[in-house]
């Protein structure tokens, strides 16, 4: 059972995601805006275990509602939106946002995305590798989940950390695409490769230098090379 905080101007929308929520064993919590979100996550900041947020609603948007929300919770956050520019969903992304849901969906896929992300930011602890590596001014805390570059601590988003963690685990091994989105994304992911390529780049956008570490292999995949 996940508690889950629903956030839209609409309460159609709204209904319809709690109908599916509750129907699998789930408590729903409802913000009408951005705004009635951020206090909810501000006075309680560990309620959630995920967030469905709209894009565009009155007050204050999704996206800007993500980012002030963010001093108080950090749940995971699915957007929903009607707009499936690029441009939006990087902008999600960069905000640390776990994935982009395009209206109109379906409710089953919907919940099958929220049931995903909550399984890879749920790992069982036996599963989390417990080192610390260092590739030149490049430093990764397994355990802590803290990257560093050059003494300085980067800000990464959680599927940056997993895209990182992952195919530094695997280093020097040639990874094909499909090899990455399962196993990064998880077999149930509904995205497509443009969502493994935008990543990609924001993740070497992060490591600054140190991207050079991450080789693109043309018409296989990637390679985290060191």
């Amino acid at each position: 059972m996940y508690q889950i905080l629903v956030v839209d101007d609409e309460e159609n929308i709204r209904s319809l995601i709690k109908k599916y929520a509750v129907f699998e064993g789930n408590v729903v919590f409802e913000a009408e805006d951005g705004m009635q979100a951020v206090e909810m996550c501000r006075m309680h900041p560990n309620e959630y275990d995920i967030i469905s947020m709209d894009v565009m609603m009155p007050e204050l948007d999704g996206f800007s509602a993500v980012k002030e929300l963010r001093k108080y919770c950090q749940a995971p956050v699915l957007m929903l939106s009607a707009r499936g520019e690029e441009y939006d969903k990087i902008h999600g992304f960069e905000l640390g946002v776990d994935d982009y849901v395009v209206k109109p969906f379906s409710p089953k896929e919907l919940m099958m995305r929220i049931n995903a992300i909550l399984k890879r930011v749920r790992p069982a602890p036996e599963e989390q590798p417990k080192e610390i590596v260092r590739f030149e001014g490049l430093t990764i805390d397994f355990t802590g989940r803290i990257v560093t570059v050059d003494g300085k601590k980067a800000e990464l988003s959680p599927k940056e950390y997993d895209l990182l963690f992952y195919m530094v685990n695997n280093r020097n091994i040639a990874l094909t695409r499909e090899k990455l989105i399962t196993n990064v994304w998880g077999y149930d992911f509904y995205g497509d490769d443009r969502t493994l390529d935008t990543h990609i780049k924001l993740l070497r956008r992060s490591l600054g230098p140190y991207s050079k570490f991450i080789v693109t292999l043309r018409g296989v995949g990637y390679r985290f090379e060191a």
